[in-house]
């Protein structure tokens, strides 16, 4: 068990940004790579249950990380 005392490290404003500028990137990536794909797929994509079936399982995988936290240092 952590001690209540001990100090947590948390992330500053340059972890912030990177995390960020790291996300941009991503979904600039994404875009340029779903323009790139003949206009078939790209209707399949946008209107179809693909967009809506990745924010299912990212919201999914998100709450179970959530639900089950970090592990304690000394359980690593």
């Amino acid at each position: 068990m952590a001690e209540p005392g001990a100090p947590r490290r948390e992330p500053g404003w340059p972890q912030v940004a990177l995390v960020a500028a790291a996300v941009v990137a991503v979904v600039f990536g994404a875009a340029i790579v779903t323009g790139l794909l003949p206009i078939e797929i790209q209707r399949a994509i946008f209107y179809g249950p693909v967009l809506i079936g990745v924010l299912i399982v990212g919201t999914a995988w998100l709450l179970w990380r959530i639900a089950h936290g970090r592990p304690l240092d000394d359980e690593r």
